[in-house]
């Protein structure tokens, strides 16, 4: 019986696993694949609009009215319809299908998060164990096993793209100050084949097509493998349904809670530092000085250690507190990112595109696991609500950080980050203050009644 919710944890993971391994392979690919014109990053910047749109009303509706399995399996079919875009990129396509995978992208996270919430809240209550350290746990699995979709994905298209022998040089052999801080997208725009010989058009085809299938096999595994959650609480919730209007507001009145609104910025924070990595960092320092070739082996070394430290943080954080962990992570963060504006990377210098990476991967586990456990816990009651604004707050990170992305130059994107994750982590420590405050406060004893004396 204790094994059904660890059962239901993996089938989820390792659809989602499948799922990523195509999504997270485009994403990365995308602004060196797509440069023509700024499409690849236009692209994401436009997902994730639409991404933060859907997060405001769908998540909490269709939840409601599908139930967490069937809102996470038919949102799948969106993200097939990006890989399918690719095919033939170009603004059209590439548009239309951004937005349908932003559509469906904020329902599918909110969903599993949800979903492992009630799953760890389960087994805490047939175990007899803390809801808090099982859901921690449980996400801490989850991410353990989908963040190595990074790995997966990534060395599919490294291998694949050694296929064409000539795709490998770098975005300017002969001047590499271009790279790294100093590098200014906006004036590079105008040149042309800036990114390096492309794959040619069978080894991409190659490459979609793979992808697709890896999109296919998701759904199948969880429309057929996943259970859907049967608590008493949600059958009491679906016969009394909300109308639509109302779960629209639901989103925004969960921004009534002070807690929710210091957030913001540590969630904003985690888009950010997420579209840096995957967009600038890959096109900026990867591309620019090593060629697109090593991209996804770079992307590759971020994927190790962010899976191993999603697993090894979810349980960590039973023993050492969820505080510790956060000030590791904004650290390690500040650390990288006044590293990469004092480098300027070279071709000689390759082990370091690959230490960098590495060390921002450990950074992102403590987002990807720490953020996400703390919305699940500090508002249970409200979890629906609580995981769109998640979602929605992370994806407006993504839409600042591939909107400015082809603007401004990339000193200036990291400095925004340093800004910002001093600002998540001092408003996040207000959160921290609020609860410790709200625990330790003494209960309050009726008054005794004194006797009075007789006359």
């Amino acid at each position: 019986m204790a094994l059904r919710p660890l059962k239901n944890i993996l089938v989820l993971s390792f659809g989602i696993l499948v799922l990523y391994i195509a999504y997270m392979g485009l994403m990365t690919l995308q602004s060196s694949l797509n440069h023509d014109e700024g499409l690849g990053v236009a692209s994401l910047s436009v997902m994730y609009g639409s991404h933060t749109l859907s997060s405001m009303f769908l998540p909490a509706i269709l939840m409601k009215k599908l139930g967490f399995k069937w809102t996470i399996a038919s949102c799948m079919v969106c993200y097939i319809s990006f890989t399918l875009g690719n095919f033939y990129p170009s603004w059209p396509t590439m548009i239309t299908t951004s937005i349908l995978l932003g559509i469906g992208g904020a329902p599918l996270w909110a969903a599993k998060s949800a979903y492992i919430t009630a799953m760890g809240n389960k087994c805490a209550e047939i175990a007899g164990k803390s809801a808090k350290d099982v859901v921690n746990q449980y996400f801490g699995i989850f991410f353990f096993i989908v963040q190595t979709c990074r790995i997966w994905g990534n060395l599919i298209s490294s291998l694949i793209f050694n296929l064409t022998p000539d795709a490998g040089e770098s975005l300017d052999a002969l001047n590499h100050s271009i790279c790294g801080a100093g590098h200014c997208p906006m004036e590079l725009l105008k040149s042309e084949n800036i990114t390096g010989p492309r794959p040619s058009r069978d080894v991409l085809y190659t490459l979609l097509g793979a992808y697709t299938g890896c999109g296919i096999i998701a759904i199948l595994l969880i429309s057929i493998f996943l259970d859907k959650v049967n608590s008493q609480k949600e059958e009491a919730a679906q016969e009394n349904s909300q109308s639509v209007c109302s779960m629209f507001f639901a989103t925004f009145k969960q921004l009534t809670d002070k807690r929710q609104c210091l957030l913001i910025p540590l969630t904003i924070f985690s888009g950010l530092e997420q579209g840096f990595i995957t967009g600038d960092y890959t096109r900026d320092y990867v591309t620019c000085a090593i060629g697109i070739r090593m991209v996804g082996f770079a992307i590759i070394s971020f994927g190790v250690p962010n899976a191993i430290c999603a697993a090894v943080f979810g349980k960590l954080a039973e023993y050492t507190g969820r505080i510790s962990l956060f000030i590791l992570g904004a650290l390690i963060h500040i650390g990288c990112v006044i590293g990469l504006l004092l480098w300027t990377p070279h071709a000689d210098q390759i082990v370091l595109f690959f230490v960098f990476s590495g060390v921002w991967g450990i950074a992102d586990a403590v987002w990807q696991t720490q953020v996400t456990s703390l919305y699940g816990v500090l508002f249970e009651e409200n979890k629906e609500a609580a995981f769109a604004n998640f979602s929605l707050w992370e994806s407006v990170g993504f839409v600042i950080a591939f909107g400015y992305s082809n603007v401004l130059c990339v000193y200036m994107k990291l400095y925004i980050l340093l800004c910002v994750v001093v600002l998540g982590i001092i408003m996040y420590a207000v959160v921290e203050y609020m609860e410790y405050v709200k625990t330790s406060a003494p209960v309050k004893e009726a008054p005794k009644e004194t006797e009075t004396p007789e006359a």
